[in-house]
């Protein structure tokens, strides 16, 4: 028998039976009460510790629950056998460093970024109308959904990409997730092979690919976007592209290059597909967009589309969607039609109304209005800060961002440098080789203006030119 040394204190707010369940299960770990002690009958341990027997039957129940006692029937509760905790070593503090601390980076000013958008755009008031009015209505969207998204959502947007876009699906190809990443690894799985990627381009969806098992090629962009020739010399199986605006570079994939990417892809039925990220379609503002290339193949062609609602609705509503050739169907139904949807099923049924209802295509008129005023802006405020020769502005026809080609540029490095000095959030087309420097893509300035109010750019075009000519002195003096 042991002594128990357990002291309970019933000024506590915290209850004597949990009081004494915590001292207990703290001494058998220790090894203080060691395993096959018989422990003390109920009524003795509390006339012993002057409390009720429930309070200490509660105590002995937990214990039993939780492993560290055993019933034995007529005989009493024993101690089951406890492997303790590993002990973990103690930490040393790291040695201080005589070195002085860092400087504070300076504030971002302009956020000239190509993921900025304006939150302030988003239609709040019908977003909100419509979502109360479900969330009153419909307490079955509390349920689980379709793997694949709501079906009333994928019929909206099986309507809406046919009539705007071109494409050719029924809903049962449609696929909503929360976000172009999250689609993309569900796709990776199903593609036959190596995947070709446009380079300059997107490295996240290099990533994700990668991260999935792909292996990817990086294959250079010209004139007209993805070449061909290079893909054809590849031996990719899958290419990933961006043919209504290139990412970074703003080209737009013509109808000839178009037809000879689906040529490439249908001289191996089944063993070859294309990826179409159709993610900036919305905002093209002085012409008419081609129709997609999912469009072009129809629904049993072997086009994946790609989409999202980050730009045209908010980064934070997280929906994206996929169109499936009708061919890949059976391999995604097998692979994922246990999972569960990814998004939350109010707001799915909230964007099927709001497209269904002709919301969508209004916010998407006014969007458009403002960011082509914000575009002229900042081409304006460009070309007023720097000399007619110094300065190249290309890719203004659609997207939220445009390219600045510089002359006799300073290097990149410098340009980095001087922006984060002058607190300008900014990328160069450098950024964007996933090559690691195969090429030489310097001097080119990719500038979003999706988050700068009009009246910010021609601040913000003479914070660049101080930008360039800080770079171009500091280049200089090395």
């Amino acid at each position: 028998m042991f002594h128990l040394t357990t002291a309970l204190d019933a000024a506590s707010g915290v209850p004597l039976y949990e009081q004494l369940y915590e001292s207990l299960a703290a001494e058998m770990r220790s090894g203080a009460i060691p395993a096959g002690t018989r422990m003390p009958g109920k009524r003795r341990l509390a006339a012993e510790l002057s409390v009720s027997v429930n309070t200490v039957d509660a105590a002995y129940q937990i214990l039993a629950t939780e492993g560290y006692m055993e019933p034995r029937e007529r005989s009493g509760f024993y101690v089951q056998e406890y492997l303790a905790l590993p002990t973990r070593p103690e930490e040393v503090p790291p040695p201080v460093s005589a070195a002085p601390p860092e400087a504070a980076e300076p504030p971002v000013r302009f956020d000239l970024s190509t993921r900025g958008v304006d939150p302030g755009l988003f239609p709040f008031r019908t977003w909100a109308r419509l979502q109360k009015e479900l969330l009153y209505s419909s307490p079955q969207l509390l349920t689980h959904g379709d793997a694949q998204g709501d079906v009333e959502l994928r019929q909206a947007l099986a309507d809406y990409l046919e009539e705007y876009r071109g494409v050719r699906c029924t809903a049962e190809q449609v696929v909503v997730g929360a976000g172009m990443e999250y689609l993309l690894s569900l796709l990776a799985p199903l593609l036959p092979g190596k995947t070709a990627v446009e380079n300059p381009g997107y490295q996240r969806a290099k990533q994700v690919l990668e991260n999935n098992g792909v292996a990817c090629c990086c294959l250079p962009v010209d004139a007209d976007g993805l070449s061909v020739e290079a893909l054809s010399g590849s031996g990719a199986a899958v290419c990933y592209v961006t043919p209504s605006h290139q990412f970074p570079t703003g080209v737009t994939m013509p109808a000839g290059r178009r037809t000879e990417l689906l040529h490439w892809a249908s001289r191996c039925p089944g063993q070859r597909y294309i990826i179409e990220d159709d993610y900036d379609s919305e905002f093209r503002f002085d012409t008419r967009p081609l129709p997609s290339l999912q469009g072009m193949a129809g629904a049993d062609g072997p086009v994946v589309y790609l989409s999202t609602c980050s730009r045209s609705l908010a980064p934070g509503i997280r929906i994206a969607y996929m169109v499936l050739p009708r061919q890949l169907l059976p391999a995604w139904r097998a692979k994922y039609r246990i999972y569960s949807g990814t998004v939350s099923r109010f707001e799915q049924q909230t964007l099927a109304r709001f497209i269904r209802e002709g919301y969508f295509t209004r916010h998407l008129a006014r969007e458009r209005v403002a960011y082509k005023a914000r575009r002229d802006a900042l081409a304006a405020s460009l070309r007023a800060a720097f000399a007619p020769d110094e300065l190249t502005l290309t890719g203004l026809h659609t997207g939220l961002h445009l390219l600045a080609s510089l002359k006799n540029a300073p290097p990149d490095a410098a340009l980095h440098a001087a922006a984060k000095a002058q607190g300008v959030a900014l990328s160069l087309l450098s950024d964007y080789d996933l090559t690691g420097g195969e090429q030489d893509f310097s001097g080119t300035f990719v500038l979003g203006y999706g988050s700068l109010s009009e009246a910010s750019f021609p601040e913000a075009g003479e914070t660049l030119r101080k930008v360039c000519t800080a770079a171009r002195e500091a280049s200089v003096t090395v």
